[in-house]
């Protein structure tokens, strides 16, 4: 009805195709028109049977019940949805075979092949994998298209082994679910993992992430449904959880045994957080020191924190600045907001500070320190804040270096830190674009052997580093630098 290409939905009845109702709507339609008046009698059983109009979707396949409002996960006696299954499968593998075989050779004149994507930034990646959007999804598919671009993280998930491995008739096929379903007995690190996998291959366009976002909603009960959610809220919801089911161990073997064979990494220099240490805190864990000091006694306090990323106040000096080439006033930098932070502060009569010498709450000031600094450096900018009843956005442009960002200054002990172990580059960033937590858009970007790359959920285009500078950065993520190389510091 639309000509629009975007979630299209097969009806099992009558095989037309229609948009999904984050599109349009018109497979919703195509249902409510169907509907056959019930009047002046009484519904029996069969008629009753005839009202569920079941469609599937033709990029994941899963099937969905308009009646039930709900997936389905069961088939007719004769197999029937899995034989359109496979058809659709088969149409969709016989178009992928002809796109290599297109691709290929392209990529033998390579010379060729890298001019063309220096030349056209907006060339679409012959190597990349979008993420499908499953109805406002793209709060999760940026931040798993950057997570998938941070190689200590990411290789850590892609070598453990598969929890479990299906074989005879169910070898090869998806598994499907539906919110319905009872299971508990659900795996947030084993379709992490999958998804990961599955990006980076180069074997399809773009994935549909819905058994990870149905673990999502098993787990999070915050992120059900499919309203516009914050990237930052689900990447620490996230985070938290793989970190507590890689703690407990799965199938049989412990997750911290698999950190230490696999990913090198010394437990002597990770920060464990709700109890022992996993790969999430090794690679993004860092310390805190939290120095409260009472200003009538001289009552010095201190308190190291365990951080996973560190959230950052845009200065309210720069909040008028929208753009990197507007003119009034200086340029808000990604080191204002980091001195912001850790800058003395006195705290205001709504957070006095109860000091033990005094024995009473009395003003005092508060100064943070960074006693250990993660492997992985992840800074959320807070770009959202409530006022009255609003949750307003602040979309000042922050500057922030894809090399070189020197946190040696904000340490405790900057005389016990090397030269390069300071000094940290941008890996990926994710951005929100709109005006409110609640509503918008978010994409990433993020760094691939040596190229930048645009993530837009199942859109994936090779850019520059010009474009990625100019973004109004949401969440970034800088990566320790190992090899020792020129300092572009900030």
């Amino acid at each position: 009805m639309c000509r629009s290409n975007k979630s299209p939905w097969v009806c099992l009845t009558c095989s037309s195709v229609h948009c999904g109702r984050y599109v349009n709507g018109h497979a919703k339609k195509h249902y409510e028109d169907a509907q056959i008046p019930m009047t002046n009698h009484k519904k029996t059983e069969k008629q009753e049977k005839v009202q569920h109009t079941v469609c599937m979707d033709c990029s994941s396949y899963s099937t969905y019940c308009y009646r039930c409002d709900d997936f389905v996960v069961n088939d007719t006696k004769l197999g029937l949805v899995q034989k359109v299954r496979e058809h659709l499968q088969n149409l969709e593998n016989s178009a992928f075979t002809s796109d290599r075989h297109r691709k290929r050779k392209l990529l033998e004149n390579s010379s060729l092949n890298s001019k063309l994507l220096k030349v056209n930034g907006s060339t679409t990646a012959l190597c990349a994998t979008g993420l499908r959007n499953l109805g406002n999804t793209c709060f999760m598919n940026a931040i798993l298209q950057s997570l998938s671009n941070i190689q200590q993280f990411c290789c850590y998930f892609k070598e453990l082994p598969a929890v479990e491995l299906r074989n005879g008739k169910t070898a090869g096929r998806r598994t499907y679910h539906t919110r319905s379903q009872g299971d508990n007995n659900v795996s947030l690190v084993e379709e992490f993992r999958k998804t990961l996998c599955a990006l980076w291959q180069g074997s399809q366009t773009a994935f549909s992430p819905e058994s990870l976002f149905y673990v999502v909603w098993k787990i999070m009960p915050n992120f059900r449904g499919y309203q516009q959610q914050d990237a930052h809220e689900f990447m620490r919801y996230l985070l938290d959880h793989l970190h507590l089911e890689l703690q407990g161990g799965f199938n049989g073997v412990s997750r911290s045994v698999i950190l230490q064979e696999n990913s090198g990494l010394s437990t002597s220099n990770k920060c464990c957080i709700n109890g022992a240490s996993t790969v999430v805190t090794a690679i993004f864990g860092g310390i805190l020191q939290n120095e409260v000091n009472c200003l009538i006694c001289g009552t010095e306090s201190r308190k190291f924190d365990p951080f996973l990323d560190l959230s950052l106040d845009i200065p309210s000096q720069f909040r008028n600045k929208r753009t990197k080439n507007q003119e009034n006033g200086p340029m808000c930098t990604l080191r204002d907001c980091l001195r912001s932070f850790t800058d003395l502060e006195e705290l205001d009569e709504t957070e006095l500070y109860m000091c033990h010498k005094c024995k009473k709450k009395q003003k005092s000031t508060k100064k943070f320190w960074i006693q250990k600094l993660p492997k992985v450096l992840c800074l959320h900018l807070k770009r959202f804040h409530w006022t009255a009843y609003l949750r307003n956005k602040v979309d000042t442009y922050v500057e922030f270096p894809l090399r070189g960002l020197d946190m040696k200054c904000y340490l405790l002990e900057p005389e016990n830190s090397g030269p390069e172990s300071c000094l940290y580059d941008l890996a990926a960033v994710v951005v929100h674009h709109g005006s409110g937590v609640g509503s918008g858009h978010y994409t990433a970007y993020a760094t691939h052997e040596g190229r930048w790359f645009h993530f837009n959920d199942s859109t994936v285009t090779l850019t520059d580093e010009e474009t990625v500078v100019k973004a109004k950065a949401y969440i970034l993520f800088y990566v320790e630098r190992q090899a020792k190389s020129g300092s572009d510091k900030l």
